[in-house]
């Protein structure tokens, strides 16, 4: 039995198939999910888990070399931009319709049970070495 990091089988299966460039999305309840992408739910009631336990858990995990989030993320949800700019200080926004479009280029969704507004991000895998 794996005893640290991610022991939801059904998550660290899905991070185990990951690859360069591939895109991993981090959203909250609200979040439209296209049909596609391997989506993977780890929401259990409002809030739990949260976009910020979510978020430090998969990057424990992960190489990440890009992350996108809305624009609208700054004044509709100040703490989520916060907790973003400082693990990315080259976070790319752009507006929140935009962000919905990429999500159907993500290999992997991770849902959350984030219920405050525009907590998403859109992360693409690099590598550890």
């Amino acid at each position: 039995m794996k005893k640290s990091g991610i022991l939801n089988r059904h998550l660290a299966g899905a991070i185990a198939e990951l690859g360069h460039s591939d895109g991993v999305l981090i959203c909250d309840v609200g979040m439209p999910i296209p049909p596609g992408p391997r989506v993977v739910d780890l929401a259990f009631r409002a809030g739990t888990p949260s976009f910020a336990e979510v978020l430090d858990g998969l990057l424990d995990e992960l190489a990440v070399e890009g992350a996108t989030a809305a624009q609208e993320i700054r004044d509709a949800n100040p703490e989520a931009a916060t907790l973003l700019d400082d693990h990315f200080p080259w976070l790319e926004l752009l507006p929140h319709d935009e962000l919905k479009t990429l999500t159907a280029t993500a290999r992997l969704v991770v849902r959350t049970g984030e219920a405050r507004p525009y907590a998403n991000v859109l992360l693409r895998c690099g590598v550890f070495f």
